[in-house]
């Protein structure tokens, strides 16, 4: 398990290298100059050359791409990421300003979307009508489609302005923060019900589930006892997707709904070309991510304890394709340890 873990840490820290390497070339490669925007206050070609060219100098823009890369990399190593261009202050402070706003609103978002979600597709799966149980089903796919700029427009359109019982703008209060939840948490939810949804109807086709309507349990035991839980590994492995997608959303919804936080930093530093600001960004995005990967594998153990002992032995990645979503067999029962299947 140490040994998986350490190899996992390893593939991570290539991920961050990779993240911070491409997105400085990009960076690099985009049209315009950062010393040009900032010396003319927002208005590239409209300042003094000389000032420019001082600015260049001032902020080690004027030495070669190679020597731009390592300064910067060595910087990043020890979360040193420059000062931003704009403003002068340092690219961390302005990050750690931002974050606990957006900290916030991603975390209500998951939480709705991880409620919305289950709850949909345990719902779809316990009607009896087939018609309802075919609208439960297609809402995902419908909110999947929708932009998260629409869905939050539509939002403000009719809670805000037309009905007026939640401010349209701002970063403070909980009620401000409700519109903007529900515009990340709806094609978040949506994404995870899907999964869950198929996960669940394929494992409820299983013999072990037939043998538990033949012992007399109800559909509802059946559900959350069995089904559930073998159902649960497929939409775990999802969770680093769906962060990314809260992370990625938040960009236009703190933009349409006027919410300060990391989304608008990005938006603000890639339109004046503030590198340090778009770099750190960046390397704290592809961070969350690495981190909930490795939390997702620390989660596998938890709820197929095989798991462990193939990753032990530096086989994890195999064991989730060969097992989910199966998964706890019951030594004292030889039927249920021939089928990989949780036990009642």
């Amino acid at each position: 398990m140490a040994r998986f873990f350490a190899a996992r840490l390893a593939l991570g820290a290539l991920v961050l290298w990779a993240a911070f390497t491409l997105s400085f070339l990009l960076l690099y490669l985009l049209p315009g100059d950062a010393a040009a925007v900032a010396a003319a206050g927002g208005g590239e070609g409209a300042a003094d050359p000389a000032a420019v060219e001082a600015l260049r100098a001032e902020l080690g823009l004027d030495a070669p791409l190679h020597e731009q890369y390592l300064t910067a990399l060595g910087g990043a190593l020890v979360l040193d990421f420059g000062s931003s261009v704009q403003n002068g202050i340092p690219a961390l402070d302005v990050l750690t300003r931002a974050l606990p706003s957006t900290a916030t609103l991603a975390g209500a978002a998951l939480v709705l979307s991880v409620v919305g979600g289950i709850g949909l597709a345990v719902l779809s799966n316990l009607v009896r009508s087939s018609w309802l149980r075919g609208v439960l089903q297609s809402l995902p796919s419908l909110a999947i489609a929708v932009p998260t700029f629409w869905l939050g427009l539509l939002l403000l359109q009719v809670f805000s302005f037309r009905l007026g019982w939640v401010p349209a703008f701002g970063s403070t209060g909980f009620v401000g923060l409700i519109l903007p939840a529900l515009t990340l948490a709806i094609p978040t939810g949506a994404y995870l019900a899907q999964v869950l949804t198929r996960s669940l109807h394929e494992t409820l086709a299983r013999p072990f589930v037939e043998q538990a309507r033949a012992k007399g349990a109800g559909e509802t035991r059946i559900l959350v006892r069995h089904a559930l839980r073998n159902a649960a590994l497929p939409t775990l492995t999802i969770g680093g997707v769906l962060v990314g997608q809260l992370l990625a959303g938040t960009v236009v919804t703190e933009t349409v709904f006027s919410r300060d936080g990391v989304g608008r930093m990005i938006v603000t530093a890639v339109a004046n070309r503030d590198i340090p600001l778009v770099m750190i960004a960046v390397v704290f995005a592809a961070v969350v991510f690495v981190v909930t990967n490795l939390l997702v594998d620390a989660l596998y153990p938890l709820i197929d304890p095989r798991l462990a002992h193939s990753a032990g032995q530096g086989r994890a990645g195999a064991s989730r394709r060969d097992t989910a979503p199966a998964l706890v067999a019951d030594p004292n029962d030889p039927a249920k340890a021939s089928r990989n299947e949780v036990p009642a």
